[in-house]
């Protein structure tokens, strides 16, 4: 409407006198301007409008924004990386993204490996973690896999399929806090601090700035060496509000004091949303924000994330198909309907939930990006395991997915997209 609006008044326009053409292309120039600026204003509020009044759990948490941190991005049709709406209290605010920097770490070990450009060597080849410290951990076998064997390839599909702490442990070892944030920043990509292993004891900050040394293999032929290395990254970002709740656990003794989140990983939303962004539409993208992938990794990817675990059988594991998908199925749910793709990486620890989705109906052709964070910890007590995840959390996601769902189920699309790539990978559509 806007479009047939501007060209009806430039044809009217344009009939007036030579005189007129200067002012004719300012004019033009503010009122295109002015169309598309009311535009963005409207999409700008139109999430919140597309949520309200479906669910009362919705709508309390959104009348509460502050008390729950809530974060929402929502990406509409292909046209992801010039499209977004959000819906936030404070982008800048801390919140602790738990296992979503695994999808970050996971993707720059692709690149790495394909930037070290060393004949044979790739992510299914073996690799051996030693250690050259007494907190470290070696790794040498990996009985989840079925030849036995440790690898990039099969890291990254277990931290999508049920988000396993040691496989990121490893990829970050492999890559560390220097390589990670400093790639990071040269796609676009701001703010990160990506410094520490994730669910492991016994490792200070300053012991995750130790690596360990690392050997890939074929048939025990060396390929690559890694030696032991030290990182030396400084975050020159610092969030607001990363002195949280009102009390913590430690040793179990509570220290009633704000914990401090200072030392923690952070990346922000927006951040995520547009690695996610990157991964599923390069093309979208200058070259230069683009990540190092090659057809073989972003098929890799793109398995990892969509495939269930009802249907892995390398490795394989007993989880429901929802266990790792927060928007639409609330991270339970037994068996998803195999139209259904959902391409994402969740996180909870600490009250925050955390869900980065790109969601796709390969039968009704509905696709949408979904970025979401949420934080429940009534007692403000952190490290007590007392997070109101099954009770609040969860369902708010699976209710805001099931929300956005329905609306682009039924929402009449001016593009029909194009999902040819991803039917590709699920041959029954």
């Amino acid at each position: 409407m806007y479009l047939k609006s501007i060209f009806l008044f430039c044809v009217t326009v344009k009939k007036v006198h030579f005189q007129y053409q200067q002012m004719f292309k300012q004019l033009t120039f503010f009122v295109v301007g002015f169309f598309l600026w009311a535009n963005t204003q409207a999409q700008t509020f139109s999430l919140l409008d597309i949520l309200t009044g479906k669910s009362e759990l919705v709508d309390h948490i959104l009348a509460n924004q502050a008390d729950f941190e809530v974060q929402l991005i929502r990406g509409k049709d292909q046209s992801v990386s010039t499209f977004t709406q959000q819906l936030s209290n404070d982008l800048d605010r801390y919140y602790y993204p738990a296992s979503t920097v695994k999808l970050p770490v996971a993707i720059l070990a692709l690149e790495k490996l394909n930037e070290l450009g060393i004949p044979r060597l790739s992510s299914n080849s073996e690799m051996r973690t030693e250690k050259a410290r007494s907190v470290q951990k070696q790794r040498i076998t990996d009985s989840t896999s079925v030849n036995g064997l440790p690898s990039i390839a099969h890291d990254i599909k277990k931290v999508f399929l049920f988000s396993e702490n040691d496989a990121y442990n490893r990829l970050f070892e492999f890559l560390g806090a220097d390589y990670i944030n400093t790639k990071l920043g040269e796609k676009g990509i701001r703010n990160s601090r990506i410094i520490h292993r994730v669910g492991v004891s016994g490792f200070s900050l300053e012991e995750n700035r130790f690596l360990n040394p690392i050997g890939f293999y074929q048939n025990d032929s060396l390929l690559y060496h890694q030696a032991a290395d030290y990182s030396k990254f400084e975050s020159n970002f610092q969030p607001s509000f990363q002195q949280k709740g009102k009390g913590y656990l430690a040793g179990g003794k509570l220290v009633s004091l704000p914990m401090d989140f200072s030392q923690k990983n952070y990346i922000p939303l927006v951040a995520l949303h547009g690695i996610l962004q990157r991964v599923l539409f390069p093309e979208n993208f200058q070259p230069s924000q683009r990540f190092n992938l090659t057809s073989e990794d972003y098929q890799l990817l793109y398995n990892s994330m969509a495939t269930y675990p009802s249907e892995s059988r390398n490795p394989k594991v007993d989880f429901p198909d929802g266990y790792v998908k927060f928007f639409l199925y609330g991270g339970n749910e037994k068996e998803i309907p195999k139209h259904i793709r959902i391409f994402n990486k969740v996180g909870d620890a600490y009250g925050y939930l955390t869900d980065v989705a790109y969601i796709v109906d390969l039968k009704n052709n509905v696709e949408f990006l979904l970025s979401g964070v949420i934080h429940v910890n009534e007692n403000q007590i952190y490290n007590d395991n007392i997070y109101e995840y099954e009770k609040t959390g969860l369902p708010f996601f699976k209710a805001v997915g099931e929300i956005i769902y329905n609306y682009e189920l039924e929402r009449q699309k001016e593009v029909i997209p194009d999902l040819s790539k991803f039917r590709a990978l699920f041959s029954d559509y």
